[in-house]
């Protein structure tokens, strides 16, 4: 897995700002724990964000819980 800006880094950015968290936020959670640019968008972010909205989240909740919990994100298997 490369780390191309504009194809790895780039839409994950744009993915956690459409959560509704804004540039700083992403700033702070990505300093918090940069292995999450690293997880999939695919495989690894959308299926638990999706898990999380299953579990009765908004995108609202689901932001708040990444920022606070980032390594949720890709530590743990959804099964």
């Amino acid at each position: 897995m490369g780390c191309s800006l504009m194809e790895n880094l780039k839409p994950k950015v744009q993915w956690l700002k459409e959560l509704g968290m804004d540039g700083s936020q992403v700033a702070k959670t990505i300093a918090k724990f940069a292995h999450l640019m690293g997880y999939s968008l695919e495989e690894n972010l959308k299926p638990r964000v999706q898990w999380l909205k299953e579990l009765g989240m908004d995108n609202s909740q689901v932001a708040r819980t990444i920022m606070k919990f980032p390594h949720l994100m890709g530590s743990y298997s959804l099964e």
